[in-house]
């Protein structure tokens, strides 16, 4: 297990947005007694004089002020009241003095705009909710916006689309910090899959189609049973019981990824909860994850994942829990 993973500060100001700021406690604010090593600590931050009133009518107490942010390893911004409204240039202030510093930022959906305004995202890639997308790119063009993700991690930056894609972001930086088999045990607990696929394509609104052959989830389920195996897109669209054509368009559709780059996110959460939780070699989980090879598992592994999987490992695997 690496070191405790320090003080995360999440941001709460006038006008908060309340799913977001939600999604920032459950995940590091809530108590694990599932787990036998220390948790996150957590502050909450007020960006505002009070009392701050929070989306649905209730007010929420702040323990900290912006002073607080000196010390966090983590910052955590919740949205943001408007796309509009530059945020405080107090805060700006103290956002561009902890990154500085090294501390890490996530942003949810709107909060985009508060890391942008302070000239953190210049020259970086990024997300927002795609409603929002057009808006970021315009008025900081300094900026690759990207809307067709669900997050983009930039090592010290990390943004998130739309409210529910904050818990995905989330999610990931509980696994750099803890490793796969402890975010999925987070992911277990809030009732959603550990890292879902595809990017925001698949919930913009697209017209349903008409009376469907096959369920598509069950070639899915299938498939993930069968990731030993060679599998092949007429394999995939024969159990689906549609022409190669038709499935490619409604995976597309149905995950807004293609069968070749799901394929790959499925064999690495594969090989990264084996790696954790099992004592095979790196030929056994190759064997396992589909891959032709030792050799070009670590390729793919080090290429997905930015480590070694002996590294990965020794990083993460049950001896260290």
């Amino acid at each position: 297990m690496q070191d405790i993973p320090g003080l995360v500060a999440i941001l709460a100001y006038d006008g908060l947005c309340t799913f977001e700021f939600g999604i920032a406690i459950e995940i590091f604010a809530l108590p694990r007694p599932e787990f036998d090593f220390a948790w996150y600590a957590h502050r909450i931050v007020a960006v505002d004089p009070g009392p701050l009133r929070a989306t649905g009518g209730f007010v929420v107490s702040a323990d900290a002020g912006l002073e607080v942010l000196a010390q966090a390893r983590t910052i955590i911004v919740p949205g943001w009241r408007s796309r509009d409204e530059p945020p405080p240039e107090g805060l700006l202030v103290e956002l561009r003095r902890a990154h500085a510093r090294g501390a890490r930022l996530l942003s949810i959906c709107s909060g985009v705009f508060v890391l942008a305004a302070a000239g953190l995202l210049d020259g970086k890639r990024a997300t927002t909710h795609w409603r929002y997308s057009d808006a970021l790119a315009r008025r900081f063009p300094g900026i690759a916006v990207d809307s067709s993700v669900l997050y983009v991690d930039s090592g010290q930056v990390i943004t998130s689309a739309g409210s529910a894609a904050g818990i995905d972001a989330c999610l990931h930086l509980v696994e750099r910090d803890f490793g796969a088999h402890v975010s999925n045990t987070v992911a277990r607990r809030l009732v959603m899959a550990p890292q879902r696929g595809g990017g925001q394509a698949q919930f913009i609104a697209a017209p349903v189609a008409q009376a469907p052959r096959h369920d598509l989830a069950v070639v899915l389920d299938w498939a993930r049973e069968h990731l030993g195996e060679a599998l092949t897109v007429p394999q995939m669209a024969a159990r689906a019981l549609m022409s190669e054509r038709t499935f490619l368009r409604r995976f597309n559709d149905a995950t807004g990824t293609t069968p070749k780059a799901w394929l790959q996110h499925e064999r690495m959460a594969r090989a990264r909860s084996l790696l954790e939780t099992s004592r095979l070699d790196t030929e056994q989980i190759a064997q396992r994850c589909g891959f032709a090879s030792a050799e070009s598992f670590r390729v793919a592994f080090r290429k997905t994942v930015g480590l070694a999987p002996s590294f990965y490992r020794d990083s993460f695997g049950a001896r260290h829990r």
